[in-house]
């Protein structure tokens, strides 16, 4: 039985690579050891640890050792006591374990149990006095322990501080089950702590290490348990008598106590892999960043080649990541405006005749009365210029050469503004689309009719305004006609060249991080039409603006195929990861 151990370790060491290199990207924004990358690998291998622990397969069994219904006699005999002294209430009667319910075979000498029958609780009362809360905020769910409760008086205490506890009482908080706060109170508290009703609160009885049952209550047989119970979708839950309905595989006592030292050594070396492994990810970011960073900063022609050579030869190396490789995407448009991705062309129309085109158009379009005069819009200063354009090129305001607008939300309350669906209508949400096709919701066209929606042809842009997360500052194309939100802004470029279009479109995906950093307001900062109207654009020859499309878009093709090819293999590895824990297992 001791090569159990001794596998479960050589597991980690055979398998390293797998454990590290086994990752998921998560939805959420970020850098570094906050950001999109959860190493499923080491996930993976925590859970192993724990099964194996919980099935008596990651230490030695030792036949001299009290069997566990020994044990749990003197624990019916200890809550039999503690009844007849009135210090807990009678426990229900439970029904004997079928074999059908438990869910693998025990070592010799193990027996299941249900939580209800290990342990017990501390009661509840109502504070009366300053005392310890105890709330999901107190609790470190990485080490399992009690972090900060906080101090409050009787008068505040919230109604739902009632469960007392004390050293070595377990609490497992079965609301939102899935982010697993649950945590051993490993230290004397004082003053006298009281938890939230929110948590279950047992306290092992025969000298059972508590730590034991906090890894069980990870471990993926009860996290399987749970969620065949709970109830709710965004807050899924579970009651009181659910868990302590639920069952635990109890070893000896001696063994209990192996299990929690060689779990938390394993623990330990887990903690320091995942380290040196997000240490590693860093500078690996910090890489990519930098030599990214000198194709920007190239003063020349001759620096910026050199620097892309230099790139180039560790290609294979660096873009190994999908953040890597959205940097790289990010490069490639900040060189596509500086003027830098294509070659320029002496014999191009330069950008000031294009703007002088522009002008002449817009002059004509209010002599006929189809747009309002537009403002004169201040000129750039050279501090809103952030880098020099080549030749050719300009600086120039989007709302110069562009008419950008608004929508309205029609009248909730007025059914006859939304049946029937004539019109299609953008909300904020849909700019992450990379084109509009069709929107969730339409409008009818008493809708446009009487109120301030408009209806913006096919290549119009569209810009979100407002809302937090990714959304604000993020672009698409009208593919259809649509009417907005005021939550979005609509860019109409006069010159309806296709290449224009895309080219405008490409830079305000560079400006994404700019153009969110210029949103006003407090708690929901937002963007307006008069800060999209603002926005320097470098603008170049019409002819260059072609040629920096279609180099930009071969680039991106390549990128994606890249992602693309990672993303396999991150499956890949994923599905290894998986297969090695259940042989493990078996």
């Amino acid at each position: 039985m001791r090569e159990r151990s001794v596998t479960v370790e050589q597991l980690i060491i055979d398998k390293l690579d797998l454990w590290t290199s086994a990752t998921t990207h998560k939805a959420t924004s970020g850098r570094g050891r906050n950001g999109k990358l959860e190493l499923t690998g080491l996930k993976k291998l925590r859970e192993l640890i724990l099964e194996l622990a919980v099935r008596g397969k990651l230490v030695p069994q030792d036949p001299n050792d009290e069997p566990a219904s020994v044990l749990l006699e003197k624990i019916a005999a200890e809550k039999a006591r503690l009844v007849k002294e009135g210090k807990i209430k009678k426990p229900k009667v439970l029904p004997e374990i079928a074999e059908d319910e438990k869910p693998f075979e025990l070592p010799e000498g193990w027996e299941w149990a249900y939580l209800e029958n290990i342990g017990r609780d501390w009661g509840q009362k109502t504070p009366n006095k300053p005392f310890s809360y105890i709330d999901v905020a107190s609790i470190d769910n990485a080490k399992g322990l009690i972090s900060s409760p906080t101090v409050l008086s009787s008068e505040e205490a919230p109604s739902r501080a009632r469960k007392l506890v004390q050293e070595g009482t377990l609490i497992y908080s079965t609301v939102r089950p899935y982010l697993q706060n649950i945590a051993v109170v490993d230290i004397v508290i004082d003053p006298e702590p009281i938890a939230s009703t929110a948590f279950a609160i047992i306290y092992p009885l025969g000298n059972m290490p508590p730590r034991y049952f906090l890894h069980y209550l990870r471990s993926p047989t009860f996290v399987n348990y749970v969620e065949s119970v709970q109830t709710g979708i965004a807050y899924p839950a579970i009651n009181d008598k659910q868990f302590f309905s639920g069952l635990a595989p109890i070893p000896p006592l001696a063994e209990q106590q192996r299990i929690v030292e060689k779990v938390d050594e394993l623990m330990g070396l887990c903690d320091r892999i995942e380290n040196h492994t997000l240490d590693h990810l860093a500078a690996h970011e910090t890489l990519v960043d930098t030599l990214l960073d000198t194709l920007t900063q190239a003063e020349s022609a001759a620096e910026l080649a050199d620097n892309w050579g230099r790139l180039a030869d560790h290609f294979d190396t660096l873009f190994t990541t999908e953040q890597s490789i959205d940097r790289l995407k990010q490069t490639i448009l900040q060189l596509a405006v500086m003027g830098r991705l294509v070659p320029q062309d002496p014999t191009d129309e330069p950008a000031s005749v294009l703007l002088e085109k522009i002008a002449a158009e817009k002059a004509r379009l209010v002599k006929e009365g189809k747009i309002k005069k537009p403002k004169v819009l201040d000129a750039i200063g050279e501090d809103e210029k952030p880098f020099e354009v080549p030749d050719g090129w300009l600086w120039e305001r989007i709302g110069t050469f562009a008419l950008v607008g608004t929508g309205a939300t029609p009248a909730r309350d007025r059914p006859d503004y939304y049946v029937p669906e004539e019109i299609a209508w953008v909300t904020s949400g849909e700019t992450s689309q990379e084109a509009v096709f069709s929107t969730k919701e339409k409008i009818s066209r008493k809708a446009v009719e009487e109120t301030n929606v408009t209806v913006y042809p096919p290549g119009t842009l569209i810009v979100a305004m407002y809302r937090q997360g990714k959304t604000r500052g993020q672009i698409t194309e009208l593919k259809i006609h649509a009417g907005t939100n005021q939550a979005c802004a609509a860019i109409q470029l006069v010159d309806e060249s296709l290449h224009h279009k895309d080219y405008i479109k490409l830079f305000f995906q560079k400006s994404y991080e700019e153009l969110r950093e210029h949103a006003a307001g407090g708690a929901q900062p937002n963007l307006n039409v008069g800060k999209i109207s603002h926005t320097p654009v470098s603008l170049p020859p019409l002819a260059e603006q072609h040629r920096i499309v279609q180099k930009v878009d071969a680039l991106m093709a390549l990128c994606d195929q890249l992602k693309a090819r990672l993303a396999q293999a991150d499956d890949t590895r994923r599905h290894l990861a998986e297969a090695v824990v259940d042989q493990a297992i078996q």
